[in-house]
């Protein structure tokens, strides 16, 4: 039998561990390394708002509105008074959603108005029964879009941004 030299063994060991610890060093700066900042900035991510626009005349209520925020939305209105409403949309865009809302068909892009107005009438009370004055209270709400997995936009009325305005007539 032939006997192993340790010398050799030794030294081949020796270099593995030196090769080795050559990468060492990298991975222990990288670990080890740090930098410091200071300073800030201001990041808005913007809002979605709308104002409503309402001209009153002797056919009642001419609603349109504006969208003043950063992104598209979808709105909707609706109108409290103590006499009975009926709405309209001569012009169409409009649509009765049966739940009290009337619906803009339409994207409200930013910075745009509604191109197509929502009429709400109303019966003024006569006799006994009139009022010297009474409120017509109109509600629009808006909501931004959302798209589906197939990249078609919906609206979600549960996470709404109401705005109302009163107009004594």
């Amino acid at each position: 039998m032939r006997k192993l030299h340790k010398k050799p063994l030794v030294l081949a060991a020796a270099a593995i561990a030196l090769t080795g610890s050559l990468t060492v060093g990298s991975a222990v700066a990288y670990f080890t390394t740090y930098a410091t900042a200071q300073g800030g900035v201001t990041m808005n991510m913007g809002f979605t708002e709308t104002k409503p626009h309402e001209e009153v005349d002797e056919n009642g209520k001419h609603v349109t509105i504006s969208n003043v925020g950063d992104y598209d939305c979808f709105v909707r209105v609706r109108a409290f008074a103590p006499v009975e409403l009926s709405y309209n949309a001569p012009d169409g865009g409009w649509t009765d959603g049966g739940d009290g809302y009337w619906y803009y068909n339409d994207v409200l892009q930013a910075g745009q108005t509604t191109e197509k107005e929502l009429n709400i009438t109303y019966k003024f009370p006569s006799g006994d029964q009139k009022p010297e004055e009474f409120n017509v209270v109109v509600i629009q709400e808006c909501t931004p879009i959302l798209y589906d997995e197939d990249g078609n936009a919906y609206a979600d009325w549960d996470n709404v941004v109401t705005d109302s305005s009163n107009t004594q007539e």
